[in-house]
């Protein structure tokens, strides 16, 4: 299957210094990642990416995620739009290397097969991860939460005045 959001990057123009590269999805990119995300729209997705040589010819990656999307409530069913910004790090490494039992605070690990990086669907996982996986619509309220709210004190009052 060929990925919806293809940026390979080989290992070469990577640099000692590292390198810094910018991916940005293009509106037919955009459709598809939103079908697989199941979003009713992604209206700019880029991501920056700072690549720097790690150990055993793995890849140190720190960046920034931004993206303008838009979701479903899950309240009203209601589409609305949402931003996203997010920074990251992660370690791209050969198939095969991977941590067995990774430490919860390191980076996550890509595993990448030859000599070339994927970072258009890096950028993709990290969408993915970003996601509300409940968005809800700014003022958007359960009838739970109606049912829930306290009530006036007055109210019953109100209920006991005659009107004359």
């Amino acid at each position: 299957m060929t990925p919806e959001f293809l940026r390979p990057l080989t290992l070469d123009r990577i640099g000692p210094e590292g390198v810094e590269i910018t991916v940005t999805a293009e509106p037919a990119e955009r459709a598809a990642l939103a079908l697989r995300m199941h979003l009713p729209a992604i209206q700019s997705l880029t991501c920056r990416f700072h690549l720097r040589p790690g150990p055993a010819g793995g890849v140190h990656a720190t960046g920034r995620l931004q993206a303008r999307i838009t979701q479903t409530c899950i309240v009203s069913t209601d589409d609305f739009p949402a931003e996203i910004a997010e920074d990251f790090a992660v370690r791209f490494v050969p198939t095969g290397t991977e941590e067995e039992d990774p430490d919860i605070d390191s980076p996550d690990e890509i595993p990448f097969a030859g000599t070339a990086l994927d970072l258009g669907e890096a950028a993709a996982e990290q969408l993915a991860l970003a996601l509300d996986p409940y968005p809800r619509k700014p003022g958007a309220i359960l009838d739970s939460d109606a049912a829930a709210a306290p009530e006036n004190p007055f109210a019953r009052l109100a209920g006991l005045r005659r009107d004359t």
